[in-house]
């Protein structure tokens, strides 16, 4: 209780020195992220701190409208929406005119405007074999003629510039025509994706095809500095021209989100992204100001808000406010499907399955905010079905039978399973202990292995995690980007970090890609949602939901796991 009083008067205090640290740096964002960034290349980028950084340097085809719900694509570097011919296996994009790249030495002084041919230069690095692309999974099989590239081309890069591939021109420098193996209604929102961000291929031959650190986009800020510690944007004085919504929903209206309608965007002129990985250290530089806002750590859930959930008083009266979040993000328990201990012994997947108490883990760990999840899609999901069970739950008497099937009874013989953490943080840590103490509850001991967030990264992209902590947040509403977790086609570098594979779920994945919603696309999911749950590579933990902290200088923002753009909406001021 002590503490609490002590900290709430620390808030007090701050919001008096927060406000006039940030009348010292008006029109400049500062952020926090949970980690190094792993790469700045499109090609590779595919984690949210990656993504927060990228999305303001790069820009695609298409984005979501920052304020209407639910999620709806618009033109970005498109000038329409696309014309789709050939029975839906045809997407013919017309480009906007005159967007200019930020600069580099590659193009010797002179302005270099964006061109067709950009998406096609970056379309064939997603298929080079050298770069081991985490988005190859969008094309693969879907763009006509990218896999018989991908075989011509190998490791040559002079081939890569010289061969061209079968499904993909440009008539003229305005036009971009992608050509489909077979029609796919989803292959819109890929086309909103960082993977499919424009590129020079000037500066890919001047910077050897790694692009990790060399960023070179048309988005509304560029990068000036980068280092371990912080990336910093500045605002790109000839971003092309890009106004704030004029319209919105009914949240966005109520919450006064519409005021700068029309207004020509970005506000900010600069965006400071702070590396800090510790939940307490964030905190701290937010109460003093030094960051703008913050997803609440769950252990600071008691110091923010009262008994019923609702904002403590001493709180309301700062210029902290408060955003609640449902999510697209959710989080399980995966087993690698490879391993020749866990991915061939059902029983023993089993018996972890029914030994983890979840409702202690989500009160534990989400202070109750998380939906303990029952399915593996999330809610909001065209084929989640709110009814749905999972074929599992906390029961240790069924645990130690499943465990005895297993071959181990008691966990007698049992070689010791490897968990990996995914981050350097307490909250991560103390995840993992939580999982080892369940499982030698029924005999099953359990090493856990620390990482950051890139070591974690680099072992699931190369298959070396055994039982480990996944989640994800989706890149686009629908369910085939769930199910393309679960593909054999999709295995790392892709998005299969359990290296999951049934011949029937592959084949129905197929099926899937080409439905649009309905009945039958929804029977389908249902189907593929049983086999999976009966392979058990998942054991399904929570639905997240964020409370964002921020202090109401910072105008305009709407929180989305979908827009990671946001900033070029925003005042502060």
């Amino acid at each position: 209780m002590k503490k609490i009083v002590l900290i709430l008067t620390l808030i007090s205090f701050f919001s008096f020195s927060c406000t006039r640290k940030h009348e010292t740096r008006e029109k400049s964002l500062s952020v926090a992220l949970t980690s190094e960034v792993s790469t700045l290349d499109p090609v590779n980028s595919y984690d949210n701190v990656s993504g927060s950084v990228i999305y303001n340097v790069y820009e695609q085809l298409y984005e979501y409208h920052y304020l209407n719900r639910p999620y709806e694509l618009k033109p970005l570097l498109a000038e329409s929406m696309p014309v789709v011919e050939n029975q839906g296996k045809r997407y013919v994009i017309k480009l906007k005119k005159k967007i200019r790249y930020h600069d580099h030495k590659a193009f010797g002084g002179k302005p270099r405007f964006v061109i067709a041919e950009d998406f096609i230069t970056q379309i064939k690095r997603l298929s080079f074999t050298p770069l081991n692309s985490t988005g190859w999974w969008i094309i693969d099989g879907i763009v006509e003629g990218v896999n018989d590239f991908k075989k011509t081309v190998g490791n040559d890069f002079t081939k890569l510039k010289t061969t061209p591939i079968k499904g993909v021109r440009a008539p003229d420098d305005y036009t971009l025509v992608i050509d489909l193996v077979q029609p796919s209604p989803q292959f819109i929102y890929k086309l909103a994706m960082s993977f499919i961000s424009p590129v020079p291929m000037e500066v890919v031959e001047y910077e050897k095809n790694d692009l990790g650190t060399k960023i070179v986009g048309t988005g509304p800020f560029y990068v000036t500095k980068i280092d371990q510690k912080e990336i910093t944007l500045g605002k790109f004085a000839n971003y092309h021209e890009s106004f704030y919504p004029a319209e919105g929903d009914r949240y966005a209206n109520s919450r006064g989100l519409l005021k700068d309608s029309g207004e020509k965007i970005p506000f900010l002129e600069s965006i400071n992204f702070k590396i800090v990985k510790d939940n307490k250290e964030r905190y701290d530089l937010f109460l003093k100001g030094d960051l703008d806002f913050i997803i609440l750590p769950q252990e600071f859930y008691s110091q923010v808000f009262d008994d019923v959930g609702n904002l403590k008083e001493n709180i309301k009266s700062t210029d902290i406010r408060l955003q609640t979040m449902p999510t697209l993000t959710y989080w399980w328990l995966a087993f690698n499907m490879r391993d020749p201990l866990l991915g061939k012994n059902l029983n023993l997947r089993k018996a972890i399955a029914h030994a983890i108490d979840m409702n202690k883990y989500i009160a534990l760990f989400t202070n109750n905010t998380g939906q303990k999840a029952n399915s593996i899609l999330p809610p909001g999901i065209m084929g989640y079905d709110p009814s749905a069970t999972l074929p599992y739950d906390y029961n240790q008497a069924l645990a130690k039978e499943y465990l005895a099937k297993a071959g181990y009874p008691g966990g007698k013989n049992l070689p010791e399973i490897i968990y990996d953490t995914r981050a350097e943080s307490k909250i991560s840590n103390d995840q993992a202990d939580f999982c080892k103490e369940q499982l030698g509850q029924i005999g099953i001991k359990v090493k856990i292995v620390k990482n950051n967030f890139k070591q974690y990264l680099d072992k699931s992209r190369t298959g070396h995690l055994q039982f480990f902590q996944d989640g994800w947040t989706l890149d686009y509403p629908d369910a085939e980007n769930i199910f393309q977790l679960l593909v054999s086609s999709n295995y790392p570098p892709g998005p299969n970090a359990s290296f999951y594979t049934n011949k029937e779920v592959n084949s129905m994945y197929d099926r899937l890609s080409k439905l649009p919603d309905g009945e039958e696309k929804r029977n389908l999911i249902m189907k593929m949602e049983k086999i999976v749950n009966e392979d058990l590579p998942w054991v399904m933990q929570y639905y997240s939901r964020n409370f964002i902290l921020y202090h109401d200088y910072v105008k305009n923002y709407r929180p989305s796991d979908l827009i990671w753009s946001y900033p070029k909406y925003l005042r502060v001021k």
